[in-house]
């Protein structure tokens, strides 16, 4: 029976095959009368692209279009898009793709109306206090990968193009106030982005479940979204049409942002600057690292990981659970290591400094030091 369903937690969601089409009342739900559609230039010229315009177009909303994000957007890309999200007197942001398009469509609404520069709201104590809320223009997310969650997250992840960065810039008005997850819109997917953001859901439950931080709720919703992707990743990789499985992929996704409230750990550190340096994709550089953060955690999470086996019904306990993460990757196709990601001539010295820069690490379940983050990095290449 196809899945249809309202819901409120995090926030507004219309989960379902077909339900962009009430991408127009979505937009009159969030108080917008002019939306500018923020995507990436993969998307700009797609059907799927071009039929959400006209549901906008065709209920007298004279929408925009910007699709000239990049895999890792920066501040200049933001600058442009500003400034024609500013000219062109639009008054809210449909953020619309993957992780990428949904964060800079966040951050181009966030944005807006402040006079501060972008560096000046980073994750940071409580440097989002810095932020004028009423110039934060309203926000629809429409997701058309199943991975990042970023759909449901109130920050976004922008590189600064000076020092090959990611800053991640966080508000709680970030969140979109209306989410349409159509699991129709994923179909398209080429078989390794799907096998990339599948996993970067996976990770993102995972982590949060390790965390040490607690955050009951989270924990729960990170379980289910681990069972959600063990039971439906291989269903889509090998069956992209299979709606089903979409449906419930594009739910764990929006499950492990939900999740890692309780927080992350090794594997964003890593991947944020291995990403950010290397260009390569965040989510099958999420899953590359996975096994060996798991084992770099094991003193700490040793007795979680044999539970969580139990239930996801996968044998051999702390062992077999690192076994099927691998087994996992080779079905999909990630590669083995950093290396035959890409990840060529590193300069580790960088890569620690910048993974323990990262928030991330600071949910991790074992203190990452400058000397075992270096290992942890040469084992992983």
């Amino acid at each position: 029976m196809p899945i249809v369903a309202n819901w409120s937690y995090p926030t507004a969601i219309r989960f379902g095959a077909g339900r962009i089409a009430e991408i127009a009342e979505a937009c009159a739900v969030a108080g917008i009368a002019k939306p500018m559609l923020v995507t990436d230039r993969g998307l700009g010229n797609a059907d799927i692209t071009k039929k959400t315009l006209s549901f906008l177009a065709n209920a007298g909303l004279n929408p925009g279009l910007y699709s000239d994000v990049d895999p890792n957007p920066n501040e200049r890309t933001l600058d442009d898009a500003l400034e024609m999200y500013r000219t062109g007197g639009f008054d809210g942001v449909v953020a619309f793709g993957g992780g990428s398009g949904l964060d800079f469509g966040k951050t181009v609404a966030f944005m807006s109306g402040q006079t501060r520069p972008l560096w000046d709201f980073e994750d940071i104590g409580d440097w989002w206090t810095r932020a004028d809320s009423d110039g934060i223009d309203p926000i629809i997310a429409v997701p058309t990968t199943a991975g990042t969650g970023s759909e449901v997250g109130r920050a976004g992840v922008i590189c600064n193009s000076k020092t090959d960065e990611k800053k991640i810039i966080f508000h709680p008005k970030m969140l979109p106030s209306v989410v349409i997850c159509d699991p129709e819109l994923t179909v398209g997917m080429p078989p390794h982005i799907t096998a990339g953001t599948g996993m970067d859901a996976f990770s993102h439950c995972l982590e949060a479940y390790s965390s040490p931080h607690y955050h009951p709720m989270s924990q729960g919703i990170a379980v289910e979204g681990m069972r959600l992707v063990k039971e439906n990743i291989l269903k889509v990789y090998e069956r992209p049409d299979d709606i089903e499985a979409r449906g419930h992929m594009m739910s764990a996704a929006a499950m492990g942002a939900t999740a890692f409230q309780k927080g992350l750990g090794a594997m964003h550190a890593l991947a944020h600057p291995i990403g950010a340096i290397h260009h390569t994709h965040h989510g099958t550089t999420n899953a590359v690292v996975m096994r060996k953060v798991v084992e770099f955690n094991r003193e700490a999470i040793e007795t979680k990981i044999i539970s969580l086996a139990r239930y996801l019904d996968i044998p051999g306990k702390f062992e077999g659970f690192c076994d099927f993460i691998s087994e996992t990757n080779q079905a999909l196709g990630i590669p083995k290591t950093l290396t035959d990601l890409g990840v060529q001539d590193p300069n580790i010295d960088r890569l620690v400094r910048d993974a323990l820069a990262d928030p991330s690490c600071g949910g991790n379940p074992i203190e990452m030091t400058e000397s075992n983050t270096r290992k942890l990095i040469e084992d992983c290449l």
